[in-house]
């Protein structure tokens, strides 16, 4: 007879089901890009925090696993392997860029030993994101070298390249992992709310505090990025970049940072108070 949990449910049936839930949400969310780069790459909204939190909840291994299948549906809605030819490229381009690449999100429940569980989830979408940018470069530098990235300082290139959605990619799947894991408690059977009274107050401070200069990164990148690479050689040139608006993207840099600091300091005063 199988075992159950407190709430009557089949614990293989209820982790396969969440996978399932978790990985479709994971997809749709990818679908929704803020920034999509022209060869290749883009910024979602935090397509990796639902399999991030599959992973704190249900392990390093399931999480892979997910990660796994999540890589292999990104491939489907890809056309990458249109511009790659020879067996070894293909697959250099399936292990890199997609299977092993969103495998990594596994990673995402690397920390599930850590008390803080906020921090725990934060660290673990950082940990995927580095693991998923560096898998990234080494593709950039080795198979995209002559096609989407110049051959000569392919390396230095697809550092560059690949930094522009990968940072941003990281940091608002961090941010976004960090606030839910500040208002749910995921350690349990089923996600419940923390019991903590000032959660809420301190959850959006939190929110605003590290999603304000990454919505201002988001649209600077979006908006100079389009000037700095030749549409056609694909190389980076800095002849149109007195073409940006500048003024406006300094404007929004700057709004961001000035709600970062208030926020930052409205979570402070709220902290000390409350202590």
């Amino acid at each position: 007879m199988s075992k159950t949990n407190q709430g009557g449910i089949n614990p293989r049936v209820l982790r396969l089901t969440e996978g399932a839930v978790m990985l479709a949400l994971a997809t749709v969310l990818s679908l929704v890009k803020l920034i999509d780069l022209p060869y290749g790459g883009s910024v979602t909204a935090a397509s990796a925090v639902p399999l991030v939190l599959l992973s704190f909840r249900h392990g390093v291994g399931f999480g892979t696993f997910a990660g796994l299948a999540y890589g292999l549906l990104q491939l489907a809605f890809s056309s990458s392997l249109s511009y790659v030819t020879g067996f070894w490229s293909v697959a250099a381009v399936l292990v890199l860029d997609f299977i092993v690449a969103f495998a990594a999100v596994g990673l995402g429940g690397a920390f599930r030993r850590v008390k803080n569980q906020p921090i725990a989830l934060a660290c673990g979408a950082v940990l995927y994101g580095v693991v998923r940018y560096v898998l990234h470069v080494i593709s950039g530098a080795t198979v995209w070298a002559g096609i989407s990235i110049p051959t000569a300082a392919a390396l230095i290139y697809s550092f560059g390249y690949n930094a522009t959605y990968m940072i941003p990619e990281t940091i608002i799947a961090a941010a976004g992992a960090y606030f839910l894991g500040s208002v749910l408690d995921f350690r349990g059977d089923m996600p419940s709310r923390r019991a903590v009274s000032h959660t809420r107050g301190a959850g959006w401070l939190t929110a605003l505090t590290v999603g304000a200069p990454v919505a201002a990164v988001v649209y600077d990148v979006a908006v100079i990025f389009p000037h700095v690479q030749d549409p056609e050689t694909g190389e980076f040139t800095f002849a149109s970049l007195p073409n940006v608006n500048w003024t406006t993207v300094c404007i929004v840099t700057g709004i961001g940072i000035l709600i970062a600091v208030v926020a930052a300091c409205m979570a402070r005063a709220k902290k000390q108070k409350e202590s």
